[in-house]
């Protein structure tokens, strides 16, 4: 995918490498310490943050971020299920920092990472979003999500229980089955 596959006002998506680490790490704290959107309450370590990210890269897991001024400042990724027998599944996860909401940024950075997911061969993409964060959900129904239901009491932060809606994007198997066979012809040649 060509580094500068969007583009809005400056901002470019591109797949996360080994140079975003610092910066991704950064905003994944900022999103974090809000309290708000993810089940971690503070970014990872950054060692840990760079094992993720080096083995989402070397797995070939679909992760975006967005950039602006040389600073991420959103970001999503699927991770492939790691079951043999659920590896046509993945889990989503995205975050965007305060500042860039709301100007359709999750939108681009979402249907770049579905694209390169149905590329890879996944037939389906699960998550989970906190009831409470409306703004998220109506992307994600927007882009095709159908709840699967309530995870009751998912999350308890600062004494106070979070319920999640559970949600799944099935693409049609028979296209992405195709695409994969396309694939494997032209890397043949």
């Amino acid at each position: 995918m060509d580094a500068t596959a969007s583009d809005m006002s400056g901002i470019r998506i591109e797949p996360i490498a080994a140079a975003h680490i610092d910066s991704f790490h950064r905003a994944l704290d900022v999103v974090a310490r809000e309290k708000k959107y993810l089940s971690m309450l503070e970014a990872t370590p950054l060692p840990d943050t760079r094992a993720f990210v080096m083995g989402m890269i070397a797995k070939a897991n679909p992760q975006f971020v967005a950039i602006a001024q040389d600073e991420v400042v959103g970001w999503c990724d699927i991770d492939r299920h790691f079951f043999p027998s659920h590896a046509h599944r993945g889990k989503l996860g995205m975050g965007i920092l305060p500042a860039y909401r709301g100007q359709g940024l999750g939108q681009k950075l979402i249907e770049t990472t579905l694209r390169a997911a149905q590329e890879a061969g996944f037939l389906r993409v699960e998550l989970d979003v906190y009831q409470d964060n409306h703004r998220a959900i109506a992307l994600y129904e927007k882009m095709g999500f159908v709840r699967e239901g309530i995870i009751r009491r998912a999350a308890r932060i600062d004494g106070r229980f979070i319920d999640a809606i559970g949600m799944a994007l099935l693409f049609d198997e028979d296209a992405a089955l195709s695409l994969i066979a396309t694939q494997e012809d032209a890397s043949a040649k």
